[in-house]
């Protein structure tokens, strides 16, 4: 909190904070991805808490409170991160949201990609017997929480926009046209690729956290000629930002009946 902020900006904040314990979590990576949420909330807290390089926002979206967590970019960033989130809130369930590389060759800049299956992109121990993406003693996928996903089925494309279901997958390296080849051979059903999202799903699966990956794609990976290869940050971060706000809504929807 700033050493400045009044005693009613502390109440406020603590208060707000308090509200979100047990309530959704959405991480994202950068605060680009983190503005629309931010433009969207009815109240927040006027000053961010800072855990290591992540800063949580307590806000209100639709009557309802959330956190917001930008984790900074990276795995470890990522991980770190919503580790802290689950200790310090127990939050109901986690969101990653914010942007992607598209990946396979039919996913367009601008789609939404929901994670139906999450693999590390350079985990490789097939020396000992384990598949590409998994990491020794772990699941070889990270699924998300069926309810979660369920609440997806309201999300529907338009002309400009394709919705994709299908694996995400994370790494602590871009995926360029340089090596999108072997990535695409490797995991050739694979959708986009990213650097938090499949560390906050191993996360959650640890610690029994319902989570979902719901992203748009704003770069490719290996563009075909002539194709839009490209879509500003804050374009792709308003299409998952609104998405993401729709499930919530579907969810809080369906609580209610």
């Amino acid at each position: 909190m700033s050493a400045g902020a009044s005693q009613e900006t502390l109440n406020h904040d603590a208060a707000l904070f308090g509200r979100c314990v047990g309530a959704p979590a959405v991480v994202v990576a950068m605060d680009e991805e983190a503005a629309p949420f931010l433009t969207r909330a009815e109240e927040q807290a006027a000053q961010p808490l800072t855990v290591g390089q992540a800063l949580v926002y307590a806000v209100v979206l639709e009557g309802a409170p959330v956190l917001l967590v930008r984790t900074g970019i990276g795995l470890v960033n990522a991980a770190s991160a919503v580790t802290a989130v689950i200790e310090r809130f127990e939050p109901s369930m986690v969101l990653a949201a914010g942007s992607a590389g598209g990946l396979r060759a039919d996913v367009n800049v601008g789609d939404l990609v929901i994670g139906t299956g999450h693999r590390y992109t350079d985990a490789d121990a097939t020396a000992f017997g384990y598949v590409p993406g998994q990491v020794p003693g772990m699941p070889e996928s990270y699924s998300p929480a069926e309810s979660l996903l369920n609440a997806t089925e309201t999300l529907v494309g338009s002309d400009e926009q394709t919705v994709l279901r299908g694996t995400m997958l994370s790494g602590g390296s871009f995926v360029t046209e340089a090596n999108v080849g072997a990535t695409r051979e490797i995991f050739p059903e694979a959708l986009s690729t990213d650097m938090e999202t499949v560390a906050l799903a191993q996360v959650c699966a640890t610690r029994g956290y319902p989570f979902l990956a719901v992203r748009s794609v704003s770069d490719l990976c290996g563009p075909a000629a002539g194709q839009q290869f490209h879509l500003e940050i804050d374009l792709v971060a308003e299409i998952s930002a609104s998405a993401v706000c729709q499930v919530l809504n579907t969810l809080r929807q369906s609580t209610a009946e």
